[in-house]
């Protein structure tokens, strides 16, 4: 197959990078900037000509989007970009590829819930009820697949890190090394997920839809994929500073109130991945153990 990936220097394009050089398929990895190092067609993702000219010039068979804008705070002052983005765009893709009778893969998230108080795992059944615009604009752009009538596999993610570019684990890294004393809060729980697993996990649905002689093909539509577990972010940043043996800072849990913000968070959004499990047989890692190998490669 012919895969093109969207966002692909962003942390999960960088991993499914990594898999494709093991691939018996051929990727196309685009972004809107250049890393060096890696090479990069460059796309604009919000042009529906520009898509429809990529697609057909390279009989593409399947688009991983991985795009998206995922500044959560910023998202609250910026509605019309991070709509642009994180709806029309992948609204886009779904009708380009629904034209080709090819297959969309887009990347969502545990933000599409988090209003209502729930206390266990989120089904990819249930009602999506955003608390911020972050969280909405990519309701939106999962509404806007499943209107296409494309071929699609929305897989929502969350708390992703890696190796790569900025996030959570790589600055609790850098702050339980230099800081004598940190509060992270207690109050908001989900389960981080290494983007290295989640890209595996792609290539496993991937490689079930190359195989399979059904048009559209069945297994089609959404699913939840994070590591396996719970827990809070004081819990994760207490697991990176151990693995790190940053011991010397003392990481003390807080309330998110001590922390101000213009967005409220999901307090609970664990994502219940019963179904992608079942479906492709996909083992899940235990989030402890994926985050001990991402630190043991950022050490090397």
């Amino acid at each position: 197959m012919n895969i093109l990936v969207t966002g692909a220097n962003g942390q999960l394009g960088r991993e499914i990078r990594i898999i494709a050089k093991t691939s018996d398929h051929r990727f196309i990895f685009t972004d809107v900037c250049q890393a060096e190092g890696l090479e990069t067609t460059m796309l604009d993702i919000t042009s529906r000509a520009d898509v429809s000219a990529m697609v057909e010039d390279n009989a593409v068979d399947v688009i991983v989007n991985c795009a998206a804008y995922t500044n959560v705070e910023a998202a609250e002052s910026n509605q019309s970009l991070a709509e642009l983005l994180n709806a029309d765009a992948p609204g886009i893709l779904a009708d380009v590829m629904k034209k080709v009778n090819g297959l969309l893969v887009h990347i969502s998230t545990d933000y599409v819930f988090g209003r209502e108080p729930y206390n266990i795992p989120c089904r990819e059944d249930q009602k999506g009820t955003p608390t911020g615009v972050y969280g909405l604009t990519k309701l939106h752009g999962e509404q806007k697949i499943m209107a296409s009538g494309c071929q699609y596999f929305i897989v929502r993610t969350a708390w992703l890190y890696s190796e790569f570019g900025k996030n959570f684990c790589k600055t609790m890294m850098q702050l339980t090394a230099t800081k004598p004393e940190l509060k992270v809060v207690f109050d908001q729980c989900g389960t981080p997920t290494y983007a290295f697993d989640l890209a595996q996990a792609i290539e496993a649905l991937l490689a079930a839809y190359s195989v399979s002689p059904e048009r559209p093909y069945s297994k089609c539509g959404v699913y939840h994929y994070s590591n396996e577990g719970v827990c809070s972010w004081y819990d994760f940043t207490k697991m990176i500073a151990q693995y790190c043996g940053n011991t010397a800072c003392n990481v003390q849990p807080c309330h998110s109130s001590e922390f101000p913000s213009a967005v409220v968070r999901p307090a609970y959004s664990v994502l219940d991945k019963t179904k992608i499990k079942d479906t492709f047989g996909l083992s899940v890692p235990y989030w402890t153990d994926s985050l001990k190998c991402c630190i043991d490669n950022l050490l090397k």
